[in-house]
């Protein structure tokens, strides 16, 4: 046997068990009594040969213990320690280790090595020996309580070393198959070997979820860091149902910490509590209601703490609610922390007062619906959004500039190695491999630039979502890249057609990812191969806006934030659309609506922006303006301007009309355009005189040769006024040999 301390120890073949024949008895005999005693005085004098008849008085007590520590292949240094501490202790309590107590353990135990070396002294190996003594011979199962104490080197010496071995070998090749390095082992090997000692048995097949959420809640940091993957890696050998995320499920939380049913009346709360375990919408949409609810709740304990059930409420109740949402400001009737301090007491924007109300009425007709609650208003009308609210909410596309998303784009395609190491200047930071691999970070930018999907259709992609369709009837162009969309919130899975480009980078990354088992869908209910699945887990909803458009940002040079706020994946869904739109060959309204996957084209209209180039594009090729100022030309008498007569109210800008002038100043705001003739500020050119003349004639004979109507007879009288009153207007118009009419008609009449 080896005499070095810290030898390593060598593999047994079983693990080991307390013998039946053994006397756990607690409490000591009077010779051990006189024993420990002897003992306790020979060691205070640092004695180290026992006194003579003292072993065979403690034979009970050190045979199970010897038994033990043989089994465990101790070596002497560490095996006389172990020992001598568990004597000492039995005399300072004065009751067989059989009868201690958790605490008392913990108390031998202390909450380190360095505590342990401190109290009881003994080898560096001592304390990993005295816990397995506790743990095997007295049931001790508090081992998270004694801060670090190497599980591995633990469970060997519980349970043997080939066991063991064979239990880490198995988990670490099914990690090896997904793609997980060596630097995830020891958190895994840690969380194992705990996970095994809390069971009590080296056998996989024997663990539990509740085992492991118990390693994930009560277990150190290091330890707990590794429970999720050893969950996952179980799930894939077939070994249990489901997987733990000890982030998102018992998490710990600091003493204190807010609550967000704090302030809620008690039977609000459950009348809340029992809605939501009730209602069967998505899960986003109850949580949202859910923390809508607790915020009446608050509203309800401030204004009238008499009402602490849904069915007390009446129609006047409804009212006052809605108008005090309608003067609702950020933070009120909730605590959200340290989120929008800078915003605390602004109004609340008109969609958020719409949501709000919209969760109450959900609420209210459920309750009413389940018959939960007489029937004593409606919600639908006592709880309706306010008119003055509703017209001011509309489409509102946050569309990326087109400078900017060029940018983006161009950051997409051009995505290297060296892009997705941290960003330079961060604290603690080196250069180290990427958590997820080029290729299949290159496969989400391009369908978030090119593909117009929403997150979760993102993350519920299948292998083999790219199909490539051959145009009918030509055969040398290049074939249509497909996408096969999954079930979303609006609509059955369907496919679109997107740019060549998103095929090729899903293909790379299809041909570059492992094979993982299939994952059960939430929403239709059968099992799925993910593409976006890495080292034996989904990648994060949240890795999208958290991680990839920040990266994308960051390589374009394009700030994370513009004039409509964050760059989030839901924007360039809307750009996209709006890009279509807006395009030279447009995609029609009904054709975005199948390509974004709409239920509705209202729907549709939400995501779409008409650019002001388009408008302006489209008001040009009306030709409004310019047909109606091609025949308008601006002509200014400035002798009239010179010699003042304009500034006494004479006429000294003309809108030439083709047919005569117009002296109106403001002609651009004339409600009668182009009607001039009975006019006060037409002023007929002397061409169109011939002109007026035939029309009065062909209405004279009109009124002669055709049998009229009154009110026929009345127009064209009305017509022959206005034709006479032109040609009236041009007695003062000079003709070519410089007289006016008036003037030729006189000179006529005096030479008769």
């Amino acid at each position: 046997m080896s005499m070095k301390a810290d030898a390593v120890a060598p593999a047994n073949a079983a693990p080991v068990e307390p013998l039946p024949g053994w006397d756990r008895t607690p409490d000591l005999s009077a010779s051990e009594h006189a024993a420990l005693n002897l003992l306790g005085t020979h060691f205070a004098n640092h004695q180290r040969q026992w006194p003579a008849g003292s072993r065979e008085a403690l034979t009970r007590l050190l045979s199970p213990l010897l038994t033990v520590l043989d089994r465990m292949h101790a070596a002497q240094g560490p095996r006389n320690s172990t020992v001598h501490i568990v004597v000492a202790e039995m005399h300072r309590l004065n009751v067989a280790y059989w009868g201690w107590s958790g605490e008392q353990w913990l108390d031998v135990l202390c909450s380190s090595e360095a505590a342990f070396k401190d109290r009881c002294g003994g080898s560096s190996n001592c304390r990993q020996y005295v816990i397995a003594v506790a743990y095997l011979l007295c049931g001790f199962d508090r081992l998270a309580e004694i801060g670090r104490h190497f599980q591995y080197r633990l469970a060997i010496k519980v349970f043997g070393r080939d066991a063991v071995d064979h239990a880490v070998g198995v988990v670490f090749d099914e990690m090896t198959k997904v793609g997980l390095s060596a630097a995830d082992r020891p958190d895994v090997s840690n969380a194992l070997c705990m996970a095994l000692l809390v069971q009590r048995s080296v056998r996989l097949e024997d663990l539990t979820l509740n085992t492991l959420q118990h390693v994930a809640v009560r277990a150190a940091a290091y330890v707990r860091s590794g429970a999720a993957t050893l969950s996952r890696a179980l799930v894939r050998m077939h070994l249990l149902d489901q997987g733990l995320d000890h982030r998102r499920h018992d998490r710990r939380r600091p003493a204190g910490e807010y609550r967000a049913v704090d302030d809620v009346p008690a039977q609000w709360l459950r009348w809340c509590d029992r809605w939501r375990a009730t209602s069967v919408r998505a899960a986003s949409s109850i949580a949202g209601d859910y923390y809508a609810l607790l915020k009446c709740g608050r509203w309800l304990a401030a204004m009238h703490p008499e009402i602490e059930s849904p069915a007390d409420w009446t129609r006047s109740t409804a009212l006052e609610y809605v108008a005090a949402v309608a003067r609702m400001t950020i933070g009120q009737w909730s605590n959200p922390g340290g989120m929008y301090l800078d915003q605390r007491g602004c109004p609340l924007k008109p969609t958020a007062k719409a949501g709000h109300l919209r969760s109450i009425r959900s609420f209210f007709r459920d309750l009413q619906e389940w018959e939960w609650i007489p029937l004593r208003f409606d919600p639908v009308r006592a709880l309706g959004l306010p008119r003055a609210i509703g017209a001011s909410i509309g489409p509102n596309a946050r569309l990326v500039a087109d400078d900017a998303w060029a940018k983006l784009v161009w950051a997409g395609l051009n995505l290297a190695d060296e892009d997705l190491q941290p960003a330079p200047g961060r604290e603690g930071c080196t250069k180290q491999p990427p958590r997820y691999p080029l290729a299949m970070v290159r496969a989400v930018a391009m369908l978030w630039l090119f593909a117009g999907l929403r997150r979760d259709e993102f993350w519920r992609l299948p292998v083999g979502c790219i199909r490539w369709q051959s145009r009918a009837g030509d055969g040398a162009a290049a074939p249509t890249c497909l996408l096969d969309v999954p079930v979303n919130k609006t609509s059955t899975a369907f496919t679109k057609p997107v740019d060549a480009v998103v095929g090729q980078a899903v293909e790379v990354w299809e041909r570059q990812r492992l094979p993982h088992p299939s994952m059960p869908d939430a929403k239709t209910g059968g099992m799925v191969d993910y593409l976006f699945v890495h080292r034996g887990r989904r990648v994060g909803l949240a890795y999208l806006n958290q991680a990839v458009i920040p990266l994308l940002c960051r390589k374009a040079g394009v700030p994370l934030e513009d004039a409509r706020g964050r760059i989030t994946s839901h924007r360039a869904r809307a750009t996209i659309a709006s890009q279509l739109f807006n395009a030279r060959e447009p995609l029609g309204l009904f054709e975005l609506q199948a390509w974004l996957g709409h239920r509705s084209a209202e729907a549709t209209r939400h995501y779409v922006t008409v650019t002001p180039t388009k408008l302006a594009g489209a008001i040009e090729r009306a030709g409004y303006f310019a047909r109606n100022l091609r025949t308008i030309a601006v002509l200014v008498n400035k002798d009239a301007v010179t010699s003042g007569s304009a500034a006494r109210g004479a006429p000294w800008r003309y809108y030439d009309l083709g047919h005569g002038l117009c002296t109106y100043d403001f002609f651009d705001q004339c409600p009668h355009r182009m009607a001039c003739a009975k006019c006060s500020f037409y002023m007929p050119k002397e061409s169109s005189k011939a002109q007026a003349l035939e029309a009065s004639a062909n209405l004279s004979r009109m009124l002669q040769e055709i049998p009229l109507q009154e009110g026929e007879r009345a127009a064209v009288e009305d017509g022959i006024e206005a034709m006479a009153k032109l040609v009236n207007n041009l007695r003062d118009t000079a003709t070519p040999d410089g007289r006016t009419p008036i003037e030729i008609t006189a000179l006529g009449g005096s030479a008769n």
